[in-house]
């Protein structure tokens, strides 16, 4: 039974690996090229990249519970693909765009077919028996690391060689390898008899949601998720405007300090949180994992040089742990064939905390570091993280103490 399942993991792997690698070479970039387009200075070109990254999260929000639906009615590879392919045509896109309109136009596709990590989660959880899901679903988190490792770095030193544009291009033929390495190696996870019909009242955003109540302990859990997921932005949106207003970074610098994130948080949740988590235990490598994210947020907030945010990554990736032990503990309540259904409803749930999350943490960066702030203060976003990771661990601790009995039942 479980020898087939390794390789199945290792397509996964490799297939987000690839993707998140084409995400991150355009991180560095970003924010030079929103100073070209929009003429205004870092502040402003923060408020635009909040934008975008809004409009990528609100197209997810429509339209993940439709991709999770379909996983679940013709299968998890399909639904891979497809959205593989429609990133190839939204980097060339972006990397063409003659104004900022356009970077728009290709957040919007993104967004529409944005199912990669949605199917990918429930392929996951096709493959896996409920005692290995928490382990197996930290590959998603070595996955991001080791792809944050390769693509910022790869895209601060093909900016600095072959322009700002360069690296979308760079991540369109990433995208479309990707795609072609998933049509002749990737198998399908998802059984026939474990696979639904199609309804269009459970395939909404609402619907969705509100499907979470048929379950007491993932309902319970959505606070502590939705607080967890804004703090997240604090890094996401804001790391390579803060570094560069704070520290001076160029672009290839802000690559670095990402890769070596990356690095970090693909060993841990790659490698420790397989060897913490059983040791810990579900629940406590949430409330320590999230703890940590807390210590580690307010370290970034009061750092004055540059060095220090290296040496903070260390205790902050720690915090990693806490991902994969949530995901198997809400994993752990669902049967098989309404896996793809809750990686399509938690996918809703990170896109609404995304439509909140880049508004937020870069807006709240524009205002300190404008020239009328009232306060020069360019960690803010970090603070705000530190407090909204203290609530989700708060929030987690009140859930699962409540529910102790039923996490242990699924586990």
């Amino acid at each position: 039974m479980t020898a087939p399942r390794t390789p199945g993991l290792i397509f996964i792997f490799i297939t987000l690996l690839i993707d998140v690698i084409g995400f991150g070479l355009i991180i560095p970039v970003l924010p030079g090229l929103l100073e070209q387009m929009t003429g205004g200075d870092l502040s402003t070109a923060s408020r635009w990249g909040g934008w975008l990254m809004f409009t990528y999260a609100a197209m997810q929000f429509l339209f993940s519970p439709v991709v999770g639906g379909l996983s679940d009615r013709y299968g998890r590879r399909p639904v891979i693909l497809a959205a593989l392919f429609a990133f190839s045509i939204d980097f060339v896109i972006q990397g063409l765009a003659p104004n900022i309109g356009w970077f728009f136009v290709g957040r919007v596709l993104a967004g529409l077919t944005g199912a990669t990590f949605t199917a990918a989660s429930a392929y996951i959880a096709d493959i896996s028996t409920p005692e290995k899901r928490a382990q197996n679903f930290g590959i998603i988190g070595a996955a991001f690391g080791m792809g944050f490792v390769i693509g910022p770095l790869l895209g601060g030193l093909v900016s600095h060689y072959g322009g700002l544009r360069a690296p979308f291009f760079v991540a369109a033929g990433l995208a479309l390898l990707n795609w072609l390495y998933g049509y002749f190696i990737l198998p399908e996870s998802l059984k026939p008899e474990n696979r639904r019909p199609f309804d269009w009242r459970r395939a909404n955003p609402i619907g969705s949601l509100l499907h979470l109540r048929r379950y007491p302990v993932i309902l319970s859990l959505v606070g502590s998720l939705v607080c967890i997921y804004i703090a997240g932005h604090a890094n996401h949106s804001t790391w390579t405007y803060i570094t560069m207003e704070k520290f001076g970074w160029d672009s290839r610098e802000v690559g670095f300090s990402l890769a070596f994130i990356g690095l970090t948080v693909g060993a841990v949740q790659g490698g420790l949180s397989r060897i913490l988590i059983p040791k810990w235990g579900l629940r406590n490598s949430v409330f320590i994992g999230l703890g940590v994210y807390a210590l580690g947020f307010v370290l970034f907030a009061f750092a004055t040089q540059g060095w220090m945010m290296y040496a903070f990554m260390i205790p902050f990736s720690l915090g990693g742990v806490a991902g994969p032990a949530l995901q198997g503990i809400i994993s752990n309540q669902v049967p098989p064939n309404g896996q793809g259904e809750l990686q399509g409803a938690l996918t809703s749930l990170i896109s609404v905390t995304s439509i909140i999350g880049p508004l937020l943490m870069t807006n709240l960066f524009a205002y300190f570091t404008a020239p009328d702030a009232p306060v020069h203060f360019s960690g803010a976003p970090f603070v705000l993280g530190a407090v909204l990771s203290l609530a989700s661990m708060l929030l987690a601790i009140r859930s699962l103490l409540k529910h102790s009995g039923a996490i242990a039942h699924g586990s």
